[in-house]
């Protein structure tokens, strides 16, 4: 469906143009920067919403047509000679992750109001990343789609590299880069021998989302031909765990996810809100939408496999989570666990499970943006991040506490919370996919093996339990050092504004399911569908 107005084209570019315009400032202009940079954000959001408020789910579950599929469409030719179109467009999967970038990025804006080196240079450099962030969102294009995420990884490094923790941000910038980097140089040439391979099956050579998956859907589709003459080697099957896991890298996949957790300690505040908050969903929604989504062939052969390192995601980064004294790396690793939880919903190739995932790309999102906000309050009054260090902050810090503890409950998948919306669905997506996956597959041997992966991933909900509560009470509760802290005040209304904006996104989803889960249903559905007929 198409759209009259080039919305899409306006959140996107809205944070670039504000970036510009701060560029074009004296340096002196420090507090014109921030008033800037929230305005730039806060129009993008209050453009998301009125995105998301009229997105069509009815019209979505009746699509005949894999363009219908997609709403609010731009499109124009870009590079007519290559097959690039300028073309945008969201689906019931995209359009609550515009929602959840404007949310992070205008959150994350009030809360580095206080910084005073450079405001000029971070807010322009931050603007940039939110809106390669936007820019893949919405790319119905794949070399459009490959633009902005490189957009979004270049001003990532500068970021960390020069307003990072001093004692780790030239290594964590550095380590964030390469791995991103070469991962999505991976992806990058996966994607390109599909340009090839569909380009000289049908004469036509097009980047075009739409394209691609027309081509996919061909009842003889180039994409399920045989190559290198190997019996039951597809092009799919082959380039499907490049793609998959060259994106896989940004959503911090096991064994792939190390840099992450270096990259959200080193990072400022608020751009560690963006990296886990958003950035990192990137790279699940790109596994999805590139992988998944055009490569269905080769899904049904490697995500009954890739399903076991998402276990390890969930299982072992919530033991490591646990280890930490370190406030900030405690989050890091809890990021990790949750964001397995994700590629574990793609990976049940089922209605329930898919829908969990896009439900916990929105839960984790705002809860790890909820959550490194609080540590970032805390670190920047106490100056240390040592959790034995700490202790009794509810008594300056309130809000601070009460969204800390809601941000808790949330990964803790408190029933009344979104975690508890989209983890459950995950849970049982794995559950009802063990007897369909292993039938599929043909081999009785895997008849429980998502049913185990999802007994023995429930551990990783019981030890988030665990560390969650221990840090709650030696952070915010117990005694308070009163020689070493009492001279602290609590948080700003900026800040209170960015927590207030944040819990209340966790609360409404969690007791107001249906506001959201819908949407990511019918965006999931016909994936759901060309994998396994849906389930």
């Amino acid at each position: 469906m198409d759209s009259p107005f080039p919305v899409l084209s306006i959140i996107t570019l809205t944070p670039v143009a504000g970036a510009l315009l701060i560029l074009l400032l004296p340096r002196t202009a420090k507090q014109e920067a921030r008033l800037i940079a929230a305005a730039a954000t806060g129009f993008s959001l209050l453009l998301a919403l009125l995105v998301y408020a009229n997105y069509d789910v009815a019209f979505a579950n009746s699509a005949q047509s894999v363009r219908e599929m997609f709403q609010f469409q731009e499109s124009t030719s870009w590079v007519a000679a290559l097959g690039i179109n300028y073309h945008l467009g969201v689906d019931g999967i995209s359009a609550p992750m515009v929602l959840l970038t404007g949310l992070a990025s205008f959150a994350g804006v009030l809360i580095s109001w206080g910084i005073d080196d450079r405001p000029r240079e971070f807010m322009a450099f931050f603007l940039l990343l939110v809106a390669g962030v936007y820019g893949v969102f919405v790319a119905m294009d794949l070399f459009v789609l490959f633009f902005f995420y490189e957009l979004a990884i270049f001003p990532m490094y500068l970021l960390i590299a020069t307003w990072g923790w001093k004692d780790l941000r030239e290594y964590a910038s550095m380590k964030l880069t390469l791995y991103i980097l070469v991962g999505s140089v991976i992806a990058l040439i996966g994607v390109l021998a599909m340009y090839f391979v569909a380009g000289d099956a049908t004469g036509t050579y097009s980047f075009d989302m739409v394209h691609m998956l027309e081509v996919s859907a061909m009842p003889n589709s180039p994409f399920d031909m045989e190559i290198f003459g190997i019996d039951g080697l597809t092009f799919a099957r082959a380039w499907f765990p490049f793609i998959f896991l060259g994106f896989g890298v940004l959503a911090g996949v096991f064994p792939f996810h190390n840099w992450s957790p270096d990259g959200h300690v080193a990072a400022p505040t608020a751009v560690s809100m963006i990296h886990a908050g958003v950035l990192m969903k990137l790279g699940a929604y790109s596994a999805l939408r590139v992988g998944v989504q055009l490569l269905p062939d080769g899904a049904r052969v490697h995500l009954p496999w890739i399903v076991f390192l998402t276990l390890i995601n969930v299982v072992y980064g919530a033991f490591i989570a646990m280890r930490q004294r370190d406030f900030k790396y405690v989050i890091g690793f809890s990021s990790v666990s949750h964001m397995g939880l994700v590629s574990m919903g793609w990976a049940t190739m089922n209605v329930f499970g898919m829908t969990g995932a896009g439900l916990q790309m929105f839960s984790h999102g705002a809860m790890t943006a909820l959550f490194f906000s609080c540590v970032g309050m805390v670190y920047d009054r106490a100056h240390t991040r040592d959790i034995p260090s700490l202790g009794g902050f509810r008594k300056v810090m309130p809000w601070v506490a009460f969204a800390f503890v809601l941000g808790g409950l949330v990964s803790m998948g408190m029933p009344g919370l979104s975690g508890f919306v989209a983890e459950f669905p995950i849970f049982m997506g794995l559950w009802n996919a063990s007897p369909t996956i292993a039938l599929h597959i043909g081999g009785w041997s895997l008849m429980n093996y998502y049913a185990i992966i999802a007994i023995v991933g429930v551990l990783g909900i019981i030890v988030t339990a665990a560390y969650v509560l221990r840090v709650v009470q030696q952070v915010f509760f117990g005694e308070f050092d009163q020689e070493h802290y009492g001279h602290l005040s609590d948080v700003t209304v900026l800040d209170k504004a960015a927590l207030a904006m944040l819990s209340l996104s966790l609360i409404i989803l969690g007791v107001w399911p249906s506001v959201m889960a819908p949407m990511v249903e019918s965006g999931v559905r016909p994936i759901a569908q060309l994998l396994l007929g849906g389930v």
